[in-house]
């Protein structure tokens, strides 16, 4: 999704979920500001939609779940992100305070925009590393193929794996899990001047 555009108003987490139930906005929330999430391209939502879709796959019959871009993220008590695609593995666990927002998410993956790149790839996953139960980050870019991996280590250490081509295995280690590159890009045509 594009880069969220910023409300000047100050609202109260009550005041936040409600202004979203109200106008069927997606809104981003960080210490009481709020920030509307700017619509993708149908690239941008099949590429998402294959990502949820190949999670299930290799997810079913184990104790996580994957989750479309309808569920809100809580990095804390008082900041909320909204990411492509997510995994929590076991019951989902919400901060009392909005029961809308789940805090354990295990995997987040991020369909890149020009747009969103740069936020998607610093501020947002600097936001992200600070959830405690946060071990792998899966950045896919919609222009060409290229899906890059980040997982947790350590507390301060990350391996990065970058994925260029559809007959490969993306590797997922925080789910144990590998989901062919070809099945993310599936129904998308690349234009010829950027997949070059």
């Amino acid at each position: 999704m594009g880069l969220p555009a910023r409300n000047h108003q100050f609202y109260t987490i009550a005041e936040y979920l409600e202004l979203e139930r109200q106008t069927g906005i997606k809104y981003e929330y960080e210490d009481g500001e709020v920030f509307a999430m700017a619509g993708g391209t149908a690239t941008h939502s099949l590429i998402g939609g294959n990502a949820v879709a190949e999670l299930r796959r290799v997810l079913k019959n184990r104790p996580c779940n994957a989750y479309n871009s309808d569920l809100k993220i809580a990095i804390s008590e008082e900041k909320y992100r909204y990411a492509d695609a997510s995994v929590i593995c076991g019951p989902v666990e919400y901060f009392d305070e909005n029961p809308e927002a789940a805090q354990n998410p295990v995997l987040i993956v991020e369909v890149l925009s020009e747009s969103s790149e740069s936020y998607d790839r610093g501020e947002k996953f600097k936001k992200y590393r600070q959830i405690p139960t946060f071990r792998e980050y899966v950045l896919i870019e919609q222009r060409f193929p290229l899906v890059e991996v980040f997982f947790k280590i350590d507390e301060k250490t990350w391996q990065y794996r970058v994925y260029e081509q559809l007959d490969q295995m993306v590797q997922l280690d925080s789910i144990e899990a590998e989901i062919p590159l070809s099945e993310l890009y599936s129904g998308v045509i690349f234009n010829e001047q950027t997949s070059n």
